[in-house]
């Protein structure tokens, strides 16, 4: 029995290396611009795509696997796939045939385990680029009118990457969604502001691309909702962050700043095959006045949170979140609550609470806004007239420049002489 040892353990490899990989779940997530498939593989494979027209479909051939159950199917509202078929070719391979409703650009990868899924492979449709709408120009002159404050809102996680869960199942990016509704709703009703939503439904947007539709929409400001969790159920309380130019500010910070960018990783992206320009605008954490105006919305916003009771941190904390890093659009994210807490768990799926959570919000947006309404808008129309003094600023100079009398000018803002402080805003008189 010995002398055959070595040729029955052969056979036993050769069998195991043999051995076909399962395709065991299939998921569809289907975007405004995009679909994802993605498939839950037991171990990587060795694959290979086409594209096909007449009708348009995408094969996607998977080499030595085998199927367990049949695919799901694409919602009806799918922009891009019918459905999708499966047979099996050349005896031991599987073929993925995907009935497209339109022609497609594919983008295809491997992703390796994470704390919630296996081995995946990861299907991209989108839309191709050289099928861009062109925009017509209309060269006539235009009246230019006063416009409203855009603020995008950005429901955290979606699709594939649920975010964190809580003691009693509760999805991150459900709740999140919810929140984030409901603040537009209130915005909306705001004269002179309008918010839009960066992610509608449960499907997953890679982070830079939140960053670019919040562009797209010519945002005056970008906020990205979360719930927080953590291994101790006894935290709570809510947080507001802005970007950290240099790192998080605290060993807690950098733990969750890690744990939010790793979002990205189940989307698979990475800044390898991105242009040296593009790179180094995602990564440049030297936009000041941006910066600026982010601590500055980030504490008001944290004040009306206050409202509602207990926060975590007391003053706007600073991490490396891969979603804050716009160049030009003032940004912060929004920790509601801590999902792992029972309590807070419970209040982030109540409705009532949820509004509460808006309203307090907006509450920090109202605050921010009466001082800091963009040049243009309907809000910097309706604005009182306010000075920031500047150093050889005088009380009758600043009276001359918007026209109001000396005295009105010093009634108005409660001063007892013509004395003023370099630094302090005054606030101008309707009239004279």
């Amino acid at each position: 029995m010995r002398r055959f040892l070595p040729f029955v353990t052969l056979l036993f490899c050769i069998d195991l290396m043999a051995a076909p990989a399962e395709v065991r779940n299939v998921r569809v997530w289907a975007a405004p611009d995009s679909t994802r498939i993605v498939l839950d593989i037991t171990e990587p494979v060795e694959y290979s795509e086409l594209r096909l027209s007449g009708p348009d479909r995408a094969v996607i051939d998977i080499q030595n696997a085998r199927l367990n159950k049949s695919p799901a199917q694409p919602d009806q509202h799918d922009n891009f796939v019918s459905g999708i078929r499966t047979s099996v070719r050349n005896r031991d391979d599987v073929r993925f045939v995907v009935d497209l409703k339109r022609p497609v650009e594919i983008k295809s990868f491997l992703l390796t385990p994470n704390q919630k899924y296996g081995h995946r492979l990861v299907i991209d449709l989108l839309e191709p680029e050289h099928e861009a709408e062109i925009t017509r120009v209309n060269y006539a002159p235009q009246l230019q009118r006063s416009r409203d404050v855009i603020i995008a809102i950005d429901a955290g996680h979606g699709g594939e990457d649920p975010g964190a869960r809580g003691p009693s199942g509760t999805y991150e990016k459900v709740v999140v969604l919810e929140i984030a509704k409901k603040l537009r709703d209130l915005i909306n009703r705001e004269r002179g502001m309008r918010a839009v939503l960066i992610r509608e439904d449960d499907y997953y947007i890679r982070l830079r691309n939140r960053i670019a539709r919040a562009r797209e929409h010519k945002a005056d400001l970008f906020i990205s909702i979360h719930a927080d969790a953590f291994h101790d159920p006894r935290v709570r309380g809510s947080s507001v962050y802005v970007l950290s130019q240099r790192g998080a500010s605290s060993e807690a910070a950098r733990w969750l700043a890690e744990q939010e960018n790793a979002s990205d990783l189940i989307g698979g992206v990475s800044l390898v095959d991105k242009d040296d320009t593009l790179a180094s605008v995602l990564l440049d954490l030297s936009q000041t006045a941006s910066l600026e105006a982010s601590i500055d919305v980030a504490d008001r916003v944290l004040g009306g949170l206050k409202s509602l009771g207990k926060v975590h941190k007391r003053t706007v904390q600073s991490a490396g979140f891969a979603v804050l890093k716009s160049p030009d659009i003032p940004s912060i994210l929004i920790e509601t609550a801590y999902i792992s807490n029972p309590t807070e768990e419970k209040r982030l799926r109540d409705p009532a609470y949820q509004n509460h959570l808006a309203g307090a919000i907006l509450k920090g947006l109202h605050g921010y806004f009466e001082d800091h309404a963009p040049e243009g808008t309907i809000l910097a129309e309706s604005a009182p007239k306010k000075h920031l003094v500047s150093r050889g600023d005088t009380l009758s100079e600043i009276a001359r420049l918007y026209s109001v009398s000396l005295q009105r000018l010093r009634e108005h803002n409660r001063l007892t002489d013509d004395r003023i402080v370099v630094g302090r805003t005054l606030s101008i008189p309707e009239d004279s």
